[in-house]
């Protein structure tokens, strides 16, 4: 890795590799693009490290902490999709490997019976419990050096990206675009 003038790190086999596709030389947005990508991979190489040294896939991780913050009544394959961002059939398959660990159980859905809803289990509220010290250790490792502005700043920029994301998504698919977020 190396630094800028103004003390900002990049990297100069991307910031090369980049100037191929640049526009009039411009690699900025490339390159930030390269990043994000750099970072997510670490982020979730930590988060399989942590999650499967524990026996769960980060995306099997990520529907038992949405069922943990859910209501008694759990949620459906159709609104951990969605949430998720991902196919029902995707979330099937991993709630059924939640379901074979006792993290999680289908239960009727009161209001509709040709729905199941997905609700966590006793089982599944201690395994997070134990997830969670190391996770936090984890975070605070990864971010050491980041101010509460410097998060807040970072949190906001990636929320950006995925939000204009959408709109392009849109935007190609004919639809008309929802207004950027705030």
């Amino acid at each position: 890795m190396s630094a800028d003038d103004d003390g900002r790190f990049y990297d100069a086999g991307v910031r090369a590799a980049m100037a191929a596709l640049a526009v009039e030389g411009d690699t900025l947005a490339l390159e930030a693009a390269a990043a994000l990508r750099s970072a997510t991979q670490a982020v979730d190489r930590l988060r399989a490290l942590g999650a499967g040294g524990r026996g769960l896939s980060t995306g099997a991780l990520d529907v038992l902490v949405r069922l943990a913050t859910a209501d008694e009544e759990g949620l459906t394959i159709g609104e951990l999709a969605r949430a998720g961002g991902v196919s029902s059939r995707n979330v099937t398959g991993l709630v059924d490997t939640l379901e074979g660990d006792g993290l999680v159980r289908r239960v009727r859905d009161e209001a509709d019976r040709r729905s199941v809803r997905v609700v966590v289990t006793a089982g599944g509220r201690a395994w997070l419990e134990a997830f969670r010290g190391p996770t936090q250790r984890a975070m605070a490792a990864v971010f050491r050096g980041f101010t509460p502005e410097d998060l807040a700043a970072f949190r906001h920029l990636c929320l950006r990206l995925v939000d204009n994301q959408r709109r392009l998504e849109e935007h190609l698919a004919g639809r008309p675009a929802a207004p950027p977020a705030p």
